[in-house]
């Protein structure tokens, strides 16, 4: 097999570049160092603080914009304009910051109510970055600063409640007051933080005693639901009844009405009567019989009345034989 024996070249002999092109470029490098390292960009959700010699200078805002290179500005972009949230107790998958979450999850959702039964609590903090300033000079780490405080607030308003209360009924409750404590103390200390929410995700107990737990619950749940249907029966008796008892008291004042309407009316033509009789008697007497026989008498059907000592009405008609004759 041939082989050719390798070009070997003398650096002499290879074409030496001008001197005036050595110095442009020398002089070029720098420029263009300084160039790129004098402009900065702050993203649509942050803010900028500017920094000389390391003592705050001003604060930007979104968009492009020039300082001092050669480490005279140096500029620090945060998020100001973003929901940022820490998630105690548990974390979600993909999560980009690396604040969000800690490698303690297990130590910090387990906690000690006031009746010293064990909970297991997973909960939430959302904050935003409010003064730039303040974040980053005031404290150290306002970031763990804030998840300390998050914890220590929590595990407070937990050791102040009973088990029930914390898994059941006291939630909202919890949320609000560990809420304010962290607006508190977050303006005490100066951290630059707005907190915005703390919203508890999961509240069970330990698993040991999980289905103890869900006995209770269940058996708490079936009271609710006799004590629904109880009441239920009773909005659908109870009025039912009243109506009944409504409707029976004013029948019986409506019949009351009427009877003494009655009665008055019967006093009243006995009174009239009555001062009739006094200034009359015998005509008074002989009209009310009138007045009687003719309302009884056509009640009576086809009947002959006649005298005692009529024997024979009609030499026809036997008077011991005729229905209807009375003597």
């Amino acid at each position: 097999m041939n082989t050719k024996p390798p070009v070997i070249y003398n650096l002499d002999d290879l074409p030496r570049p001008p001197a005036r092109m050595i110095g442009l470029l020398l002089l070029l490098v720098p420029l263009l160092v300084l160039l790129w390292t004098s402009f900065y960009t702050v993203e649509a959700e942050s803010e900028g603080v500017v920094l000389r010699f390391g003592k705050y200078l001003k604060t930007v805002e979104p968009g492009l914009h020039f300082k001092i290179p050669l480490g005279v500005d140096d500029v620090t972009v945060l998020p100001t304009r973003r929901q940022l949230k820490l998630e105690f107790g548990f974390y979600t998958p993909g999560y980009a910051d690396p604040r969000q979450a800690s490698n303690f999850q297990k130590e910090e959702r387990s906690m000690v109510t006031g009746d010293l039964n064990a909970a297991l609590v997973e909960w939430v903090v959302q904050y935003r970055i409010d003064e730039p300033r303040n974040y980053l000079f005031e404290v150290r780490n306002p970031s763990q600063t804030l998840r300390d405080l998050s914890e220590a607030a929590m595990r407070e308003m937990i050791g102040d409640r009973t088990v029930d209360e914390v898994i059941t009924i006291g939630r909202q409750d919890i949320e609000i007051s560990v809420l304010a404590r962290l607006q508190e103390l977050s303006k005490r200390y100066q951290l630059g933080l707005r907190i915005d929410q703390v919203q508890l995700k999961n509240v069970n107990p330990p698993s040991e005693v999980q289905a103890s737990f869900n006995e209770v619950n269940r058996a708490q749940q079936d009271r609710e639901n006799a004590i629904n249907i109880a009441n239920g029966d009773y909005n659908e008796a109870v009025p039912r009844a009243r109506g009944q008892a409504d409707q029976a008291i004013r029948g019986a004042e409506g019949y009351r009405f009427k009877r003494v309407n009655e009665a008055e009316g019967d006093v009243a033509l006995f009174n009239a009567m009555f001062a009739e009789y006094v200034k009359a008697p015998e005509i008074t007497r002989s009209r009310i019989y009138l007045e009687t026989m003719g309302e009884v008498i056509p009640q009576l059907g086809p009947k002959i009345i006649i005298d005692d000592s009529m024997r024979q009405l009609l030499p026809i008609l036997p008077l011991g034989q005729t229905p209807g004759v009375t003597r």
